[in-house]
This record gives structure tokens, sequence and C-alpha cells, in this order.
């Protein structure tokens, strides 16, 4: 059996809509609460990748690192359109060094 995952975006309005001229599908949100509950649904409903905005998983540093340490959804950060706060590249560097044993990027 073969499971097709579906890929979100989740973020402001301004960063989020991009990304539906590619086909992924968009979810505005700006509340911790809506973007935790959204994540949440989104990881039962056969997403295998989440986007979300830096400045949104800031809010909910919690509910992102529960989803680290599962295979799906892979929750990936992105910045905003304002720019990025690092906290993208900082979860990139931790994971690559666990997987090769040192800081390569």
């Amino acid at each position: 059996m073969i499971i097709m995952y579906k890929i979100a975006v989740i973020g402001d309005k301004d960063s989020a809509l991009s990304f539906k001229a590619v086909g992924v599908d968009v979810f505005v949100s700006y509340e911790k609460n809506h973007a935790r509950s959204t994540v949440d649904r989104l990881a039962k409903e056969d997403y295998g990748v989440i986007f979300i905005t830096e400045e949104l998983a800031a809010k909910i540093p919690n509910t992102v690192e529960r989803y680290d340490e599962k295979l799906v959804p892979a929750i990936i950060l992105i910045p905003s359109n304002k720019g990025s706060l690092g906290i993208g590249m900082e979860k990139l560097n931790k994971n690559v060094e666990k997987a090769v044993g040192a800081n390569i990027i």
C-alpha cells in the first residue's frame, strides 16, 4: 500500500499564500492556539510535510518539538515575509549534527 502524503504551509497570510501557486495547501494562522490545533489536525490528516513560519513556530515550541521525534510529519521552519529569526537554520544544524556527528553546515 502506497500512502500519498500531502504538504501544507502554516503562517500569516502574506507569508503563506505564495505557496498556493505551487499546489501546497495553505493554512493562515496568527494565534498560538489556532496554530497548535492546526498542526495537530494536519498531522492526523496524512500531511507528510508541514512548513511553518519561524515567527509562528516560536509561539508553539512544545508542539514543534513533539513532532521532532516522529518520522511523519516533518515540521520544517521557514522564514516569514518579515525575514528569518534564525530558528529554522539552528534546528537544521542540530539535526545535521545529530545525524552526522558533527556540524558540517
